[in-house]
């Protein structure tokens, strides 16, 4: 599932076509993806300018001039890539078609149908129970040591396991959850609330630093995700322990190798002898 920095690439990929833009022709070619599509959901969305785009957590909103935030999440594999109106032939999974008053078209390309598209008021979006219970985001000035630290007090979770808690930061999936866990030095065993001072300091930074670096590659590109150009993400060849295990320890000397170990289902990559 495409994470913080995949998502924020798309956003701003979409952003040069679709901001300040009228969107003249909007076509809905299934009824529903994870959930139906809200009722009249193409006509709400025809004739309405886009003021701005952004995103929340995982979730892109564009913010439209009726007053609505269009609400997409990607899911598993979704993809927003965009062309030029009658460009290549439409594709069987592509479920929406937003067509500008420049010609330009962005295509919601999603085999599995797990993805999203909802139509919510402006003054409602953050009360929508997709986005009332988030996390502060971790690139926000909200997001620091002591903002962790007091969020983790008390937690008897594994470290790993709290980080992609949507409630404690947003965002953050298993890729960065693992990468920042290696570059701040901290055991995805240890438990969260010993998380406290300088050990919250340091995730907060490696979290930046990590986040940071991935949007500036473009994300990291798995089975479905691409950028909204179409072109893949590389900050995959950037991964210091995500899928390397048996691999030697990056960057230091220490003369471990990456081990994987499963929590809650998902693949959990570190070094036991950097990891503390």
């Amino acid at each position: 599932m495409p994470e913080l920095p995949e998502v924020e690439t798309v956003v701003r990929g979409l952003r040069p076509c679709l901001q300040g833009r009228v969107l003249a022709r909007v076509e809905q070619r299934c009824p529903a993806l994870r959930f139906p599509f809200p009722p009249g959901f193409a006509q709400r969305l025809e004739g309405r300018r886009v003021v701005s785009i952004g995103r929340r957590a995982k979730y892109i909103l564009a913010h439209l001039d009726g007053g609505e935030v269009l609400l997409c999440h990607l899911g598993m594999s979704g993809r927003m890539v965009v062309g030029r109106e009658n460009g290549r032939p439409l594709e069987k999974h592509d479920h929406v078609i937003l067509s500008t008053d420049r010609g330009d078209q962005i295509r919601f390309n999603d085999a599995r149908r797990f993805g999203m598209m909802d139509l919510v008021p402006e003054a409602d979006l953050h009360e929508h129970r997709l986005l009332r219970d988030l996390g502060p985001e971790p690139l926000g000035n909200a997001f620091n040591g002591p903002a962790l630290a007091d969020a983790l007090k008390g937690k008897r979770t594994p470290i790993k396991a709290a980080l992609l808690d949507q409630k404690i930061v947003a965002g953050i999936g298993n890729i960065y959850a693992c990468e920042a866990l290696y570059f701040a030095g901290l055991s995805p065993r240890r438990q969260a609330y010993t998380v406290q001072r300088a050990r919250a300091e340091r995730l907060v930074a490696a979290i930046r630093d990590v986040l940071g670096r991935a949007i500036a590659a473009g994300g990291s590109s798995l089975r479905d995700y691409v950028q909204a150009d179409g072109e893949l993400g590389y900050f995959q060849h950037q991964w210091a322990v995500y899928d390397r295990a048996g691999a030697p320890c990056p960057g230091c000397d220490c003369g471990g190798a990456i081990r994987r170990l499963v929590q809650s289902n998902r693949s959990t990559f570190y070094c036991p002898k950097c990891q503390r």
